[in-house]
């Protein structure tokens, strides 16, 4: 009987270590944009580029003006198919973006851009800081110039 009192403290005071355990652990979710945040991103970032495009173009490249949350940002190439804002790929030629399996999202981007229009396509990109490439949706659409978009991973 003494031996079975020892048991029943540590067992009430197991229960709320077991409780903690079973609550969900925050994911990658919470520092991952979500599909309407992007889009909302690249509404936000259309009525910029109408209103002042180089003061806009030089904002995404920045991540200013709250065009980067986590690992949403605003990307954007020009009629010569050349970068003109994107956080590593800014000045190269979007013909070279070709993803794992064969896909060039880009020119496929330029393709079917079109004016007042949010399209999306996907294809696969690695996540900031990692190699291994993983499924991202980009919504995208033609503003002047300019094909711009901004991506989610879902």
């Amino acid at each position: 009987m003494k031996h079975m009192l020892l048991w029943v403290p540590m067992l009430i005071l197991s229960i709320p270590l077991f409780m903690i355990g079973a609550l969900p652990t925050p994911s990658s979710a919470a520092e991952s944009g979500t599909a309407a945040e992007a889009k909302a991103m690249l509404e936000r970032a259309v009525a910029a580029l109408k209103a002042n495009q180089s003061d806009a173009l030089a904002k995404f490249q920045k991540g200013e003006g709250g065009f980067k949350d986590r690992d949403l940002y605003v990307f954007c190439f020009g009629p010569d198919g050349t970068w003109s804002a994107h956080p590593e790929l800014k000045g190269k030629m979007v013909k070279d973006w070709v993803d794992p399996v064969g896909k060039r999202p880009g020119e496929e981007m330029i393709k079917a851009a079109q004016e007042g229009k949010i399209s999306e396509t996907s294809y696969l990109w690695a996540r900031a800081g990692t190699t291994d490439p993983v499924r991202k949706v980009t919504y995208f659409t033609k503003v002047g110039n300019q094909v711009c978009g901004v991506g989610y991973y879902p």
